[in-house]
């Protein structure tokens, strides 16, 4: 037998947990069918509505946000910057200027003027009148004064109340206040305050051990009949029941958005099966042979035809206002006459250079530059 063994230490006590009892089980299959079925509806109207949510946004909100967003902007921008400068400026003009102008040229500077031609002077002089006579009359004759009115005070209003304060007041009050109001203190308040307390004492603890009993059993009834039923209630019935129709919902809501993807799905299916299929096939083999037929055979030819028809008709507008313009000329110059030919500059020899040509003619002597020039 070991008797130096130490005993291996017990496990803590682990926290119970209720495990699932009948009630669960008997309850989750038939509250999450219930769910399902009321779930159901109401994910298929929020993923509808979230998806017409989401193409009214792209297709209306978020284009009339942008305009209205740059209608701002650009009013913000081009008419309330400047009227908001053109604001401000004309405020300062007519409330900050002109009375920082006033300040400045009507207040300041004829003070500071003052203040440096006149105040600073007179003042220095005046300090300096002061020194003399405070040094020269008033530090001696002050000195005697002073100590002379000191002595004066303190025999006058002060040795009078010490005198007073230390041989009168303080011994009939030592005496005749203090000392009894000490040994009532001691004597007589001191031992009826001790016994008052603990008279008070004693019915405090007799009353708070009254209350606590009373409070103890009226706990352990509260305990007893309404807590302890409360809680078990609670954790039996209100707690499996509320987490199984919690589990219910999340389990619903993630079904029911299956399903409405899957309807979702299933309506694109139908839509492009219907609608988009055939549209894409009238497109493509009915629309789009017909249009490079009326391309190539009707509208290639109109166009070249129309081309063809406005150089003629251009053409045959430049012809016919030649023939208009060269009619109009022949008509004048049958009526007023041919113009007459121009005639040739002759270029005077007399002179190198004159006032009207820079003409130069070689070995010729120049002709003064104030000379009139030769009639030819």
């Amino acid at each position: 037998m070991d008797l130096d063994k130490t005993p291996a230490p017990r496990p803590a006590p682990q926290r119970y947990e209720p495990g699932e009892g009948c009630l669960t089980t008997a309850i989750r299959i038939p509250v999450r069918i219930v769910v399902l079925v009321l779930v159901v509806p109401v994910r298929l109207v929020w993923d509808l509505l979230a998806t017409g949510a989401r193409a009214l946004h792209r297709a209306v909100f978020r284009p009339v946000g942008r305009g209205i967003g740059l209608a701002c902007s650009w009013l913000y921008e081009t008419l309330l910057v400047p009227l908001g400068r053109a604001l401000v400026w004309l405020v300062k003009a007519l409330f900050v200027w002109p009375w920082v102008a006033l300040w400045r040229y009507g207040v300041v500077v004829p003070v500071v003027w003052l203040y440096a031609r006149v105040l600073t002077p007179v003042g220095h002089g005046i300090a300096f009148v002061c020194s003399w006579l405070y040094e020269t009359l008033l530090t001696p004759t002050g000195h005697v004064l002073g100590a002379g009115l000191v002595w004066l005070g303190k025999a006058l209003f002060v040795w009078p109340w010490v005198a007073l304060w230390r041989h009168v007041l303080v011994p009939v009050v030592h005496y005749g206040l203090v000392v009894p109001a000490v040994w009532l203190y001691r004597q007589v308040l001191t031992p009826v305050g001790h016994g008052v307390a603990w008279l008070l004492v004693g019915l405090v603890r007799g009353v708070v051990l009254t209350v606590g009993g009373v409070w103890k059993a009226l706990g352990w009834l509260v305990g007893t009949l309404l807590i302890t039923p409360l809680g078990w209630l609670y954790r039996t019935v209100l707690a499996p029941v509320g987490r199984e129709i919690a589990d219910a919902i999340g389990v619903a809501w993630r079904i029911a958005g299956q399903i409405s993807r899957a309807v979702g799905r299933a309506l694109k299916w139908l839509a492009l099966v219907l609608i988009g299929q055939p549209v894409s096939w009238f497109y493509r083999d009915v629309c789009t042979p017909v249009g490079h037929a009326v391309r190539d055979h009707v509208w290639a030819p109109a166009k070249k035809a129309a081309v063809e028809t406005g150089r003629a008709a251009r053409s045959a507008l430049r012809s016919a206002g030649e023939t208009v313009r060269q009619t109009r000329r022949d008509a004048w110059r049958a009526l007023v006459g041919a113009p007459r030919a121009a005639e040739p500059v002759k270029v005077s020899v007399d002179g190198a250079r004159t006032l009207g040509s820079t003409t130069t003619v070689p070995g010729a002597v120049p002709a003064p530059e104030i000379s009139l020039r030769k009639q030819v």
